[in-house]
C-alpha cells in the first residue's frame, strides 16, 4: 500500500528550550483506516483532530493500543536514529492480538514511520532530547455492545521530548503500591493498551501527593513480589547479580529492558529474571546487600532509584546517589541512540531522506 502526502500549508516551527514531555507534536501525522475487513487510505496529513461518534466503542470499551518508541539525532552528522523499531512494531502487533484488533503489516509500519518522522526531521532535538513516536490504533465502530469493534484507525504522532521526569537524572523516590493492582495473570498486564496505565492514576497521585515520584507495583496474588514501577520496568543491583522480574502475563516485555539484559551479559554480569520479593528488597537495602536500583524505558532510558517507601518506611538505596552501573548502562544506551557508539550497531535505524517526501 502506498503512503499519500498532504503537506500542512502552515507549519508551525520547532520551539526552543525545555520541551517537557508529550506537550508538543510536529505538523504531520500517519493515519490509515480498517473496515471491511482490510486496511485502507494509509496517509501522511496535517496533524489535527479526530472526528468520533459518542458509541464508537473505544469510548466505552476500551479497545485500544499503543508504543513508545524514540528518534535520535547523530551529534556528528545530523542523521536521525530510532532504536530497535521492530521490536516495538512485533510488540503492537502482539497487543493487537491479545485486544481483538486487526495487526499492522510491519513494512508498511516502518514506511510510516519512516516518512513521518523524514517530514518532520527538524524536529528532531539535539541530545539529550529525543522525539517521542507514539503509533496508537482505536476502535471506532459505532453502536454499544461488549464485542470487538469492526472498524479501527491507526495513526502516529510525534513530537519532541526532553526528561520523562520532572528531576531529570536524579534518582527517584518510589512509594511501593501496597492497595491497589495493575494486573493479574490471564489479564492484559502484556499489551501495551490503556487501561493498564489508567489502573495507575490514583496510585501513582496519591504517591506524588506524599512526595514521592512514582510507585512501584506488587503482583497482584500475593503482593509480596516486584512487577513494574508505574510505567516502566525495575531491577535491583546486588555485588554478584542484577534481579527483575520476568516479562508475563502480567508484566510489559520492555524494549528498553531486553536491552538492558542483553548489555549486562556483554559487561559478564549476571542478569537474573526472578520475582523480587519487596520485603528482601528492603532488607536488603539496610544491611548494604543491595547495591543499586534502576528504573528503564523508552521514557525514562535508565534513571537512578534513591528511595523506596515501604510498610510506612522510607529506605534508602547505598548512598541514595546514582549508582556506576546504572551511569554506565545511561551513557551506553544514549550513545547506541545517537549511533555513536561501537555498542551493538544493529539496534540502530536510520531514518531514511526521501526526496519526493
Amino acid at each position: 500500500m502506498s503512503i499519500t502526502v498532504t503537506r500542512n500549508p502552515n507549519p508551525q516551527s520547532p520551539p526552543d528550550g525545555d520541551y517537557g514531555f508529550g506537550q508538543t507534536f510536529t505538523p504531520h501525522m500517519f493515519v490509515m483506516d480498517y473496515s471491511d475487513g482490510q486496511w485502507r487510505d494509509a496517509r501522511i496529513i496535517p496533524y489535527g483532530n479526530f472526528s468520533l461518534d459518542p458509541a464508537a466503542k473505544v469510548l466505552h470499551y476500551g479497545q485500544e493500543i499503543f508504543e513508545g518508541m524514540k528518534a535520535y539525532k547523530n551529534g556528528e552528522d545530523s542523521s536521525v536514529h530510532m532504536f530497535r523499531p521492530d521490536k516495538n512494531v512485533t510488540r503492537f502487533n502482539i497487543s493487537c492480538e491479545r485486544m481483538c484488533m486487526p495487526q499492522v503489516d510491519p513494512k508498511l509500519f516502518m514506511d510510516a514511520l519512516n516518512q513521518l518522522i523524514d517530514l518532520d526531521r527538524e524536529w528532531v532535538p539535539e541530545s539529550p532530547n529525543a522525539l517521542y513516536i507514539r503509533p496508537t490504533m482505536i476502535a471506532t465502530q459505532v453502536g454499544l455492545g461488549v464485542k470487538a469493534s469492526t472498524d479501527y484507525i491507526f495513526y502516529i504522532i510525534i513530537g519532541p521530548v526532553g526528561s520523562y521526569f520532572a528531576g531529570g537524572i536524579n534518582p527517584l523516590r518510589l512509594r511501593v503500591e501496597e492497595k491497589f493492582v495493575r494486573s493479574a495473570e490471564g489479564g492484559t498486564g502484556f499489551a501495551k493498551t490503556g487501561g493498564n496505565y489508567a489502573a495507575s492514576l490514583l496510585p501513582i497521585q496519591q504517591a506524588q501527593a506524599a512526595g514521592y515520584d512514582n510507585i512501584i507495583w506488587l503482583d497482584a496474588k500475593e503482593m509480596k513480589h516486584v512487577e513494574e514501577m508505574g510505567a516502566m520496568n525495575i531491577a535491583f543491583v546486588y555485588e554478584d547479580r542484577i534481579i527483575t522480574a520476568a516479562a508475563g502475563d502480567t508484566i510489559l516485555n520492555g524494549v528498553t529492558r531486553d536491552s538492558v539484559g542483553i548489555l549486562l551479559g556483554d559487561r559478564g554480569n549476571n542478569w537474573v529474571e526472578e520475582p523480587p520479593n519487596i520485603a528482601q528488597i528492603c532488607e536488603d537495602a539496610h544491611s548494604g546487600k543491595l547495591k543499586e536500583v534502576f528504573a528503564c524505558g523508552t521514557a525514562a532510558v535508565v534513571t537512578p532509584v534513591g528511595v523506596i517507601h515501604y510498610k510506612g518506611a522510607d529506605h534508602q538505596i547505598a548512598d541514595g546517589k546514582e549508582g556506576e552501573l546504572t551511569h554506565d548502562l545511561r551513557v551506553t544506551l544514549t550513545g547506541i541512540h545517537a549511533g555513536n557508539s561501537e555498542h551493538h550497531p544493529e539496534w540502530v535505524h536510520v531514518v531514511p531522506v526521501f526526496e519526493n517526501v
